[in-house]
């Protein structure tokens, strides 16, 4: 029995590809000749802070004991996706920053242990519920505080919701956190409504999860949730672009808020308590000596003053005591530097893996309506790359999810009518590698079908999303026109959708209306990307993808 995969709380594959999350910091001009190159993998979260230190300490041209200029090169991978990464064979920087230490006995246990001999902390930043300062405040913040349970029952509950906002935000409280299995602020999430629910600050247990009403906690939250982001960097990114009726709450670190909400939004410190990421940076042992000593030269850097206060700069908290915590960490931004005042304890490697055990649990059903064109501008490699992209998707679906899958050109196919994946999935792949490209396109006509589609299979025990991958203009629908009524029957019955441009001849004006109108997002593919695009949509569904067991 395959885990649930793919999962409602999406809003999904928000800016970003995984392949694009994964940036690097560094100089244009690149190293020095015969330099000691110092290959680090840090938190997207500490991207901003980073950004400016890397660039200053190379700028400095430090040496090494023989005399080799140091120079660093940053990038960013959640710590989750840094895992899967290593212990999948990619090269193994020499210095690692995930969020927390228990990331390196998570990559000890799938076989690689040279990260666990020498770590120190470079930042703190607690975890809170980033939260539109308008929507805070008609909550009561910053007089009444708010915990975890009270969020998620917000979310859940339209009605409570509607009263206490005043119904000024939209019909419901918008949710994100980040994928558990992708980013440790998304797993983080998921322990500390264990915390929560269990009314303690001590590390939870396997049992402890596997508690009832912890599960129906953890459950009754994520069933909120509105979307999943595969990083923290790019979750405060699109709550800030996007606006309130987006995301109007959402969980990542302080430092993520004070980066990107311009004091409008707000830092909600839980009043049960929360964990802090204490950015740990960690040498490989593996790594020679020439090059261990180099990162350690830019170790010592980053918890010098200089890059210290550059941390506050940005948002972090400063681990260095002679450093002192001023603006942006202040009121201004809704910073309370006296929270949290209850902190958990770091979890063990098997609670990490239990409770996003319980997480692929936790998640209603999806019914996906995927139309994908099939028109002769299709012909190619660029069918090929969908029908190879388009498999993997539906690999990674869970059993209990349902699709409908249409083509179309000038004729509109179904080739699966609600099937639950556990039934149709071998056929559905094969259908999928059988695809052609021929005809016209029905581009409009598809979608409103796409949209009846979902209307005839609404339910209130699965979550309603339709993906449209394109390559042209409209050039043969007959019974639907583009415009306000047909983006309003896609996204009628709570349906969110997600549009591709596929290629430089497709139709993005129309596809990036359809997605904004309908609280999606817009992508634009090519050949080379377009198996990224599925896979990150593939992660906001809560797919099968980064740690597990």
């Amino acid at each position: 029995m395959r885990p649930k995969q793919l999962n409602p709380l999406f809003l999904f594959f928000v800016v970003l590809t995984l392949a694009a999350a994964a940036c690097g910091l560094g100089s244009d001009e690149g190293p020095p000749r015969n330099a000691a190159v110092v290959e680090v993998v840090a938190n997207t979260s500490l991207g901003p802070w980073l950004t400016a230190a890397v660039e200053t300490f190379n700028e400095s041209e430090t040496k090494t004991s023989d005399d080799k200029t140091v120079y660093v090169v940053v990038t960013l991978v959640e710590s989750g996706q840094a895992v899967t990464d290593i212990a999948g064979g990619a090269a193994s920087p020499v210095l690692w920053l995930p969020d927390d230490q228990v990331w390196t006995s998570v990559l000890a246990n799938h076989g690689n242990a040279n990260y666990q001999g020498d770590c120190a902390s470079v930042a703190r930043s607690p975890l809170v519920i980033a939260m539109w300062r308008p929507v805070a405040e008609s909550l009561g913040w910053p007089g009444l505080p708010l915990g975890w349970l009270d969020v998620g029952s917000l979310a859940a509950d339209p009605s409570a919701w509607d009263y206490y906002s005043g119904g000024e935000f939209g019909d419901a409280l918008r949710l994100g956190h980040t994928h558990p299995g992708l980013s440790g602020s998304g797993t983080s999430t998921l322990l500390a409504i264990v915390q929560a629910a269990e009314s303690k600050t001590e590390a939870v247990t396997v049992e402890d999860i596997n508690q009832p009403i912890v599960q129906a906690s953890v459950s009754a939250f994520e069933a909120a949730v509105s979307w999943f982001s595969a990083n923290t960097d790019t979750l405060g990114q699109t709550m800030s672009r996007r606006g309130i009726t987006y995301l109007g709450a959402a969980v990542m670190y302080e430092s993520t808020v004070v980066a990107y909400g311009n004091g409008e939004i707000v830092p909600i410190y839980p009043l049960e308590g929360t964990f802090v990421a204490t950015h740990p940076a960690c040498l490989n042992r593996a790594a020679d000596s020439q090059t261990q000593e180099a990162a350690g030269l830019f170790r010592d850097y980053l918890v010098g003053e200089e890059a210290q206060q550059l941390a506050v700069a940005n948002g972090l908290r400063p681990v260095n005591n002679s450093v002192t915590p001023g603006a942006p960490l202040d009121a201004a931004h809704g910073v309370d530097l006296d929270q949290p005042q209850a902190v958990f304890n770091s979890p063990t490697v098997d609670t990490v893996y239990a409770v996003q055990e319980l997480w692929q649990e936790s998640r209603k059903d999806v019914n996906l309506v995927m139309l994908i064109d099939v028109s002769g501008s299709m012909r190619g490699d660029k069918i090929d790359s969908v029908r190879q992209a388009a498999i993997q998707f539906m690999e990674q679906m869970g059993d209990d999810d349902y699709i409908t899958l249409i083509t179309f050109s000038d004729v509109i196919t179904v080739l699966a009518d609600h099937e639950q994946v556990s039934q149709a999935r071998d056929r559905v792949i094969q259908a999928i590698g059988n695809l052609n490209a021929s005809g016209d396109t029905a581009l409009y006509d598809a979608i409103g079908d796409g949209a009846t589609a979902i209307a005839n299979t609404t339910s209130s025990q699965t979550t309603n999303a339709m993906v449209v991958l394109s390559d042209g203009q409209d050039t043969y629908s007959y019974r639907y026109d583009f415009g306000p009524e047909l983006i309003s029957l896609a996204a009628a019955n709570g349906a969110t959708v997600f549009t591709i441009a596929y290629g430089g001849d497709a139709d993005e004006a129309i596809l990036s209306e359809l997605a904004l109108g309908a609280n999606g997002n817009f992508y634009r593919g090519d050949e080379a990307s377009i198996a990224a695009i599925y896979e990150e949509m593939s992660a906001a569904f809560g797919g099968s993808v980064g740690v597990g067991r």
